[in-house]
């Protein structure tokens, strides 16, 4: 412990007889370790140096960092702190001096300073702990105590000891808020117990027990029930109640908080009446720690005896009264020779473990979500494992973790009636019990993760003098030789330690003890996770509650504050007596929060006399630099890619970084103090904008850390692993050209390949890369070259380039259509020809693309190409491949001719589309078919025959459904011109289509002869002569006019008579006929088929004359009936038909009879008379006619009309001349006997001069009325 004047120097008996456990001694390389011995010290630096080599690479489980730099009024006048503590925001400072100081944190901003004891402090306790965190409220503004300036009071002193009255400015007072309202209490060697409350300087109560106070601990409860325990060296473990609490509105700088609160409490008459002690338990010897659980319910305490638990007499139940301050449990200390000497002399730390706050014992995650820590909270016994669900709630157990001296317990404690059967009438009882021995001398102990300890390990150097190093030193005392302190981390279920253990540095540790060091910890709180808008809310008090906890001044200079920064009026200082006195040095507004201090998670903070050092778990940035430093580049590129924050945002801020003003926060520790007590699990995202500054740095960050991963792999040839490593880490263009270069070189393309981006880059990747790698694979490997060109858009890279490499592969001869790869005939060909043809098709060469696409038979996309691009001309240089399309090599050598003309249906009927259009004409498409294959091919006659019949592309499609009968006559109409123009197509080069249609349709042959007139005859007949095709020789004969010769074949060669006679009867030539009797004389076959076919053209007597006698004919007989039969029928029809004719010639006879019989009215004189509707009565029309007007001149009849008239039944009345003239015969056609005729004389009277007349008029007029012809017309 540090010296100080006026203290004793300790016994040199008590020192001499100190021992503990040497350290492991593992130090960090460059760390000097003393020895007494030049040799010794020479060996353990060469071991050490060994050890740092072997463990270098092993990463540190916590991070340190100094804050002795921001705690400056605490070390100021050559003070040194003695106890400590931290809880919630704030950290306790007890010095040597009696000084107790009030730190805010994050910021370690003075709150409060207060000298309270005449020597050093020996403990320092905290109600209710752990202090609630600072939850402020928009609405309810912020007050502070205003004290009454008639009160008199009196106060504890406000200058701390040593330090000049008047020149150590005041700090304002402590606001009144919820974080705020807690009570200090101190002990201290001088006998005394100090509590305080923070926020009202008037409730202080300083109690003297007479004998050196060790340990205090202040009720949970003590704002109602004003409770504390204490003890020291008296080995009394005493309860007190109740007392009064006095203020002091002035500062008694020199005066002892004793007097001061004696003299108060004797002015008011209660100075024999304080308050109530009563002694719990004793006799055990110095009592050196005691502890107040969590919950209140349980107190530990530790005497030279042991551990000793007992029951409180907070949250008892109704009928549980009785267990008040009941002892639960004892534990001895370990029955080694070494504790009956040092068990008074160790100091003990006892600690309520809170497992909501440990951090993760995965190093790899720093921060477990709210409902995980929970669960590790509610579940979990001493060791980490898991507690059944019934012992959790109000009966879960609460976990206690002893370090003394050598050994640690970890410790379970139970409700009682949970456990064994014989724990179950117990009060509470100890369950799972855990004790660890280490080799060193434990100065502080707690629950870093569920399965982990930390260890404050004091080493000495050896056996022989370590026991001088662990007495109490309350005085000054000679130099020591101590060495530096180390952090160790502890595994509960295998009692080793999981790493190399940690050595701190601080100043002036020889001199140190073990009693020195001061171990505390700040477990990560847990609160629900704050929405956007929550948080948002939380944010509208000047600038955070950030602020708060970091610069309170500035939150209470507002007028609403009762002390104002900038007033110095009469008023505030008449008041300032009355308050109390709390100066200090004032904070140092130009030191900066340090960064360690902002981190979240668990913070272990150890303090010595001279220096505070804060531990905690690295983050996830200390762990990328650990990575980075040591060349695991792989490693820290995944925790970058998994938590981007590790990189930061790109701002270095160091411990030593320059210091900040108080009103502008660095950037990294802009937010709330809430979420400086939030672990990693509970942070939120940043805000968009953030997020992407900072992704640009990450990425930045990445991208380093990804290209040094894969120099490494490169370096050691891991080339595969490399090439995949690419495609995880670069993303720019630049980088990617520059790797594909460098694996180019190495010639390790398949080991890249995979991995080179299929999409654009920012800025683009240049094509030549992709053109390389390409090219690359048109010469080795045409598999992965079709691959690349699937995966890859040929928006990536330049087509030409490729397209030369695979046409230049193609040319030098050794891929072939029928060479052999890997037992498939014309793999490679195949495969260079597909990446050609889609190469030509990305680089607007569409025509050489479907010559490709020909050439490989690939009918479905050559038939798209060809309609897309209209590419129909394109096939007229290779017709024949694009016929063969669909059409195998084996099916050429092999295949039926059915299967042949569906395999070329498609591309056949598309030439002939095209055909009737004039883009390829058949001469083109003749030539070609007849330069491979020769005439006659099937193929040319499937194009010919195409053309005979209309069969185009459109017609082979299926009919759409015409709705309306026009749609479908126009579509029959253009059929029709299809077919006929195809018929004058295949004209044009008929002899052609003769032998095509000869060879392979003998159908059409027949039909072709019939229909067309463009063939050569003499060919024809030669060609169906060679191949004896006698009806179509018949019909060229009869074509010639060789009609008997025609006959011949017929009877000679078919030997149809049926089929001659009816080749007879189309010629109807009696001579035919003759030379047909002629030559069926000797064939009886043909006489009965005469016999029997023989009609009016024949005459059937002249037939039977002519068979010679004696000739047999079989069926003669039947042939000469139905001879007779059918000349009895057509004298029966002919009679009929006679009978008939007759009857219609008399009913008309009859019919004229009465026409002219009947008598016809002429309409004469009838003028301007509007037209009649009149019906004729021969077809039953109306028609519309004038009366007494003639319907060929329209003039009006008269009574004298000098014109004759003629009428017909049909009541029309016409001139003469102008019926004559409708007739077609002009005027001067008429005969003048029609014209000349006199009514009026004698003559014509009589009868035969009519009649001659009516005959003459007949014979002009031979159609009748001309009105009613036109309309029966």
């Amino acid at each position: 412990m540090a010296p100080e004047a006026g203290d004793t120097e300790p016994d040199d008996s008590i020192e001499d007889n100190l021992t503990s456990k040497a350290s492991n001694g593992r130090m960090h390389a460059g760390q000097e370790k003393h020895n007494s011995e030049g040799d010794e010290e020479k060996r353990g630096e060469e071991e050490e140096e060994e050890e740092g080599e072997e463990e270098e690479d092993e990463e540190p489980r916590l991070k340190y960092a100094s804050l002795t730099k921001h705690l400056k009024p605490v070390y100021r006048n050559a003070d040194a702190t003695s106890s400590f503590l931290v809880g919630g925001d704030k950290m306790v400072i007890g010095t040597h001096n009696g000084n107790i100081h009030v730190l805010s944190l994050p910021s370690l901003t003075s709150i409060k300073v207060y000298h309270a004891h005449s020597t050093s402090i020996s403990a320092v306790s905290i109600s209710p702990f752990p202090p609630p965190l600072p939850t402020p409220k928009a609405s309810v503004p912020t007050r502070l105590v205003s004290p009454q300036k008639s009160s008199p009071a009196p106060s504890i002193s406000g200058s701390p000891k040593g330090s000049t009255p008047g020149k150590s400015p005041k700090l304002p007072p402590v606001p009144l808020t919820a974080s705020n309202q807690i009570y200090i209490a101190t002990s201290s060697i001088d006998g005394h117990v100090c509590v305080a409350s923070l926020t009202d300087p008037r409730d202080v109560m300083l109690r003297s027990f007479g004998r050196p106070v060790q340990a205090v601990a202040l009720s949970p409860d003590y704002k109602s029930d004003h409770s504390y325990l204490s003890g020291g060296l008296a080995g009394n473990l005493i309860l007190t109640v109740g007392g009064r609490a006095g203020t002091s509105s002035t500062s008694n700088a020199g005066a002892g908080a004793a007097a001061t609160a004696s003299g108060w409490l004797g002015a008011i008459g209660l100075g024999s009446n304080t308050g109530k002690d009563t002694i719990l338990h004793s006799g055990e010897g110095a009592i050196r720690e005691i502890q107040w659980s969590l919950s209140g319910k349980y107190i530990v305490w530790i005497n030279e005896k042991g551990i000793k638990l007992m029951r409180s007499n907070l949250h008892l139940e109704t009928n549980e009264s009785e267990h008040a301050w009941k002892r639960i449990n004892h534990i001895d200390y370990p029955n080694r020779a070494v504790w009956e000497d040092m068990a008074g002399v160790w100091k003990p730390h006892a600690r309520w473990v809170d497992e909501s706050g440990l951090e993760t014992d995965d190093l790899e995650t720093n921060h477990i979500n709210g409902p995980e820590k929970k669960a590790h909270a509610q579940y979990s016994d001493s060791t980490g494992n898991l507690l059944p669900k019934a012992t959790t709630r109000r009966q879960r157990p609460e976990r206690l973790l002893v370090g003394w001296g050598d050994t640690i317990w970890n410790l379970n404690v139970l409700p009682g009636g949970h456990g064994s059967k014989k724990d179950a009438g117990k009060i509470a009882h100890v369950d799972r019990m855990t004790i660890l021995r280490i080799d060193c001398i434990i100065s502080g102990v707690a629950l870093y993760t569920p399965s982990l300890i930390v260890v404050l390990a004091y080493i000495t150097p050896d056996e022989s003098t370590s026991s001088a190093q662990t007495a109490p030193t309350y005085g000054r005392h000679r130099r020591q030789n101590a060495l530096q302190p180390e952090i160790r981390l502890i595994d509960v279920e295998t009692k080793e330690e999981v790493s190399v253990a940690d050595t701190l540095n601080v100043s002036r540790y020889e001199s140190l003890s073990a009693t020195d060091y001061h171990l505390g910890v700040l477990p990560a709180m847990q609160i629900k996770e704050k929405s956007a808008s929550q948080r948002g809310a939380l944010e509208i008090i000047g600038g955070g509650i950030w602020d708060v906890g970091m610069y309170p001044a500035r939150l209470f200079s507002s007028a609403a504050s009762v002390r104002s920064s900038g007033s110095h009026s009469a008023e505030s200082s008449s008041r300032a007596p009355s308050e109390l006195n709390v100066a200090s040095p004032a904070p140092d507004n130009n030191q900066s929060v340090h960064p360690s201090a902002l981190t979240h998670g668990m913070k272990i903070f150890i303090q010595s006399p001279y220096d505070c050092v804060l531990a905690t778990k690295p983050t996830p940035a200390d762990h990328f630099n650990w990575l980075d430093s040591h060349a695991f580049y792989e490693e820290a590129w995944k925790l970058l890619n998994q938590h981007p924050e590790a990189v930061g945002d790109g701002s270095e801020i160091s411990s030593e970084s320059t210091p900040s003003t108080p009103t502008r926060a660095p950037a990294k520790v802009q937010g709330t103090l809430m979420d400086f007590f939030l672990d990693d699990g509970s942070q939120t995202t940043a805000s968009g904008s953030g997020r992407r500054n900072l992704f640009s740095h990450v990425e930045k960050e990445k991208r380093r850390i990804g290209e040094l991963w894969i120099q490494q792999l490169t370096a050691h040839k891991e080339w595969r692993k490399a090439g995949a490593t690419c495609g995880k880490v670069l993303n720019t263009g630049d980088h990617w050209e520059h790797w594909v270069w460098v694996f180019a070189q190495a010639d390790k393309f398949e080991e890249i390949t995979p991995y080179i981006p299929s999409t654009q880059l920012r800025p683009p990747l240049p094509s030549i890369v992709y053109e390389l790698v390409l090219g690359y694979y048109v010469s080795n490997d045409r598999n992965k070259l079709k691959e690349l060109l699937e995966l890859w858009p040929t928006e990536l890279f330049d087509a030409g380039p490729v397209i030369e490499a695979i046409q230049g592969r193609l040319q030098v001869g050794d891929i072939r259509e029928d060479s052999i790869e890997d037992g498939k005939v014309g793999r490679d060909w195949r495969l260079l020809m597909e990446s050609l043809a889609k190469l030509c098709l990305a680089h607007g060469r569409p025509a050489q693309a479907l010559g490709c696409y020909i050439r490989l038979q690939d009918a479905d996309i050559a038939m798209r190409l060809i309609a897309e691009y209209h590419l129909v001309d394109a096939v007229s240089d290779d017709i024949p491949n694009f016929i063969l399309l669909r059409v195998s090599k084996e099916q050429q050598r092999s295949a039926p001719m059915s299967e042949l003309e569906q395999a070329s249906r498609e591309p056949i009927r598309l030439l002939v589309a095209e055909a009737h259009h004039g883009i390829v004409r058949p001469e083109s498409v003749i030539k070609q078919l007849d330069a491979r294959y020769g005439i006659p091919n099937p193929y040319l006659f499937f194009y010919f025959r195409a053309l005979w019949e209309g069969e185009t592309a459109s017609t082979a499609e299926s009919p759409k459904v015409q709705t309306t009968s026009q749609g479908r006559k126009q579509s029959l109409i253009d059929e029709r011109l299809i077919a006929t123009e195809g018929k004058a197509l295949v004209s044009d080069h008929a002899d052609t289509a003769l032998s095509l249609f000869a060879e392979y349709n003998r159908g059409l042959l027949m039909t072709f002869l019939k229909t067309s007139q463009s063939y050569t005859l003499d060919l024809a007949s030669r060609m169906c002569r060679q191949r004896e095709y006698i009806p179509e020789l018949v019909y060229l004969l009869s074509k010639e006019g060789r009609m008997t010769e025609a006959l011949r074949l017929i009877i000679d060669e078919i030997g149809d008579a049926s089929q001659a006679i009816s080749f007879a009867k189309e010629q109807d030539d009696q001579s035919l006929w003759d030379d047909l009797l002629n030559y069926s004389m000797n064939k009886p076959s043909f006489m009965r088929g005469l016999l029997e076919e023989v009609g009016t053209s024949i005459d059937p007597v002249k037939l039977v004359r002519k068979i010679p006698e004696g000739l047999e004919i079989e069926g003669l007989k039947g042939g000469l009936m139905r001879i007779i039969r059918e000349y009895e029928i057509q004298h029966s029809i002919s009679e009929g038909v006679a009978r008939v004719l007759r009857g219609e010639v008399a009913a008309a006879m009859v019919d004229k009879g009465k026409g002219l019989n009947k008598a016809i009215k002429f309409e004469i004189g009838e003028v301007n008379k509007d037209p009649i509707t009149m019906q004729n009565p021969r077809t039953g029309r109306p028609r519309q006619v004038k009366k007494g007007h003639c319907p060929g001149c329209d003039k009006t009849f008269l009574p004298e009309d000098p014109e004759l008239l003629v009428s017909f039944p049909c009541q029309h009345i016409y001139h003469l001349p102008c019926l004559l003239s409708l007739g077609g015969k002009a005027a001067e056609d008429i005969p003048t006997s029609l014209t000349n005729l006199d009514w009026q004389s004698e003559y014509d009277r009589s009868i035969g001069p009519k009649i001659d007349h009516a005959a003459l008029l007949r014979s002009q007029i031979k159609q009748g009325c001309p009105m009613e012809n036109s309309d029966a017309g």
